[in-house]
């Protein structure tokens, strides 16, 4: 089934439409203590309500099986089918629900973090000790949940906004060999770039530039994870390497990964000083230093993320000729990142991450007849 770029009348104004409605929380903890404290806590915002309020995995489904909900926020550690198993099942079932993982598991580095991120929720955060559950924890929390919550509810009211007129499949100028694909990414970019990943042409050699925003402890587990899946060579980015083919460079957590012209030879170089958005590692600096080095060579994914960052490295990079390419909202979780590039009008296409995969396919030589 072919992919197009979904039609919005005003995206805007459809995000405020969204916003008056009540969020409708599920909660899924198997310590009554605890969900009791997550009630008290979310019920204080007059945006949020519990809608349930379950002790398992099961009853959670059983529930999505009937009722709706906005935001899911699921413990790990719990009998019978844990978290992490139920969370695909809970995915399926609530639709267009997102998943905040609230754990004790989910500390700074931890794996069980990345593998949630990795099987698609949308969030995670970790659980403090039951006498620091208030104060800025509860902050934290609701305003995460409201945000969640906010794009979840958007969905429908953007599927009922008038048709316009279907656009015209991009034209992209693909005559400039394909030189280094960079990708920037933040809440909801994990599975994201895990479904750009599989759908790209393995005659693709390009080095990825990869940027998402996770802390500097998670980004070894995360490389591992991405090798899994893939047959191209998966490193954490370090000052001096060589930019190779068949490559996925990852930016560390705590600086800014670039590229930089060595003669001949591409190099990786790291730059931790800080940027107007205010992100470490920033997508900015990345896509800056790839319209430098590559210019029409270099290409631009722009995937699920809260805020802005990568809109000024892209238009950058389309000013020297790059090529940017922008996910679909339907298909994000905060289409923050990406909507900043489309919103600006400097993305070739917005497509969903597989068929941006695709399109990179017109990059390929064509075969002589």
């Amino acid at each position: 089934m072919s992919q197009q770029s979904p039609i919005i009348a005003d995206p805007a104004s459809a995000t405020e439409i969204a916003s008056v409605r009540t969020v409708r929380v599920m909660l899924v903890d198997d310590s009554l203590v605890v969900r009791s404290i997550l009630e008290r806590i979310v019920e204080q915002r007059p945006e949020l309500k519990i809608c349930a309020s379950v002790a398992s995995a099961r009853e959670a489904l059983a529930y999505l099986a009937c009722e709706p909900v906005d935001v899911v926020v699921l413990d790990i550690e719990m009998p019978g089918m844990n978290g992490i198993d139920a969370l695909p099942h809970i995915i399926e079932r609530a639709h267009n629900a997102r998943v905040l993982i609230l754990s004790s598991n989910c500390v700074e580095g931890g794996p069980a973090a990345i593998e949630a991120l990795s099987l698609g929720a949308s969030d995670t955060l970790a659980k403090p000790g039951r006498g620091s559950f208030s104060g800025r924890f509860a902050e934290i929390l609701t305003e995460r949940i409201l945000t969640l919550g906010q794009q979840s509810a958007a969905l429908p009211v953007l599927c009922a906004l008038p048709q316009a007129e279907p656009k015209p499949v991009p034209q992209i100028d693909t005559d400039q060999p394909l030189e280094c694909i960079a990708v920037a990414a933040s809440t909801g970019g994990i599975p994201a770039f895990a479904n750009f990943l599989a759908h790209l042409d393995p005659r693709i050699a390009a080095p990825i530039l990869l940027t998402q925003h996770l802390p500097d402890a998670f980004m070894e587990f995360y490389a591992r994870q991405i090798g899994l899946t893939t047959q191209r060579r998966v490193r954490v980015a370090e000052a001096g390497m060589a930019v190779e083919p068949r490559h996925i460079y990852l930016a560390p957590g705590d600086a800014h990964l670039m590229v930089v012209a060595n003669g001949r030879r591409r190099e990786i170089a790291l730059d931790r000083r800080p940027v107007e958005n205010g992100c470490c590692p920033s997508a900015d600096p990345m896509l800056d230093s790839v319209a430098e080095v590559y210019g029409k060579g270099g290409v631009a994914v722009i995937l699920s993320g809260m805020g802005r960052d990568g809109a000024n490295g892209a238009a950058r990079l389309k000013a020297a000729g790059g090529t940017i390419f922008a996910q679909a909202p339907e298909s994000c979780v905060i289409w923050g990142m990406p909507g900043a590039v489309s919103k600006a009008g400097i993305a070739a296409a917005t497509l969903n991450p597989d068929a941006i995969a695709l399109m990179l396919g017109g990059f390929l030589p064509r075969r002589k007849p």
